[in-house]
């Protein structure tokens, strides 16, 4: 082997084995939504096993982390930054040195405007849909009662809600649908084992709002890996994540009071 051959650089990239991949996605997992679905199964056991009806029982979306308002914002605002970690490590896997960078992440900033008048197309066909699953699985006792918005009424209520549906949004889809179908396809995965797998997965991690959030992502997330199948472009995604999630998050209140039936917390 001369010493001119790439394999001898010091700065040469090791090559990209099935295993290293499968260690790759583990840790990506271990650092951020993994984690967040064997939490998911731990308190979905937790709701099941209790003496609390399944229908009694609450989970809050974004509690409140502190009585002081000041550190309150800080803790929501240290959340969601380190939240977006695994995104962080995901784009610096599968960036390319050549333009479009997060090609392989489904994002090549062409269509902006196109990609996200889709996600608002996406918002009516699946989230709309997606509450009225929540109120019919609220009436069967297979939803806990969500409260998207634990926090108190301070000026910046609003903007840190915002900024957790953003959150939601880019960690769920550049992991979920961005990274994983991009590695799962490196092994060698047909694309339904892909988009079954990672819907599983987006679902496990709902959990912990009953086993009626598990059938409600499972479809929302074979929805969404059949049509990213298709396009390749994450973007609408992105957007109608984020709109969903900055609807809930916001008009819930709203909602709640006109329907507290269905969407209000349990007295």
């Amino acid at each position: 082997m001369s010493a001119a051959d790439p394999a001898m650089h010091p700065d040469a990239q090791p090559p990209l084995t099935r295993a290293r991949i499968r260690w790759e996605i583990a840790i990506v997992l271990a650092l951020g939504l993994g984690q967040s679905a064997v939490y998911a199964i731990v308190a979905l056991a937790y709701r099941l096993t209790s003496e609390v009806s399944l229908g009694n029982q609450t989970a809050t979306l974004n509690p409140s982390r502190s009585d002081r308002e000041i550190f309150d914002l800080v803790y929501q605002l240290l959340s969601i930054a380190f939240a977006l970690a695994p995104v962080l490590l995901v784009c610096y896997l599968l960036w390319s040195p050549r333009r479009p960078h997060l090609a392989a992440l489904g994002l090549d900033g062409t269509r902006r405007i196109r990609d996200v008048a889709w996600g608002v197309g996406l918002v009516l066909a699946i989230g709309i849909p997606g509450l009225a699953f929540y109120a019919v699985g609220r009436a069967l006792g297979i939803f806990v009662a969500v409260n998207p918005a634990g926090l108190g009424d301070h000026w910046w209520t609003v903007p840190v809600l915002l900024l957790a549906a953003a959150r939601a949004a880019v960690q769920e889809e550049f992991v979920v649908l961005g990274y994983l179908f991009e590695r799962l396809r490196r092994l060698g995965w047909g694309p339904w084992a892909i988009i079954v797998a990672t819907a599983v997965f987006r679902a496990t991690y709902h959990l912990y709002q009953g086993p009626g959030a598990f059938i409600g992502n499972l479809v929302m997330g074979i929805a969404f890996g059949w049509l990213y199948q298709r396009t390749g472009r994450l973007l609408p995604f992105l957007a109608a994540h984020f709109a969903i999630d900055a609807a809930v998050f916001i008009g819930y209140p709203l909602v709640a009071s006109w329907w507290p039936g269905l969407f209000g917390l349990p007295g």
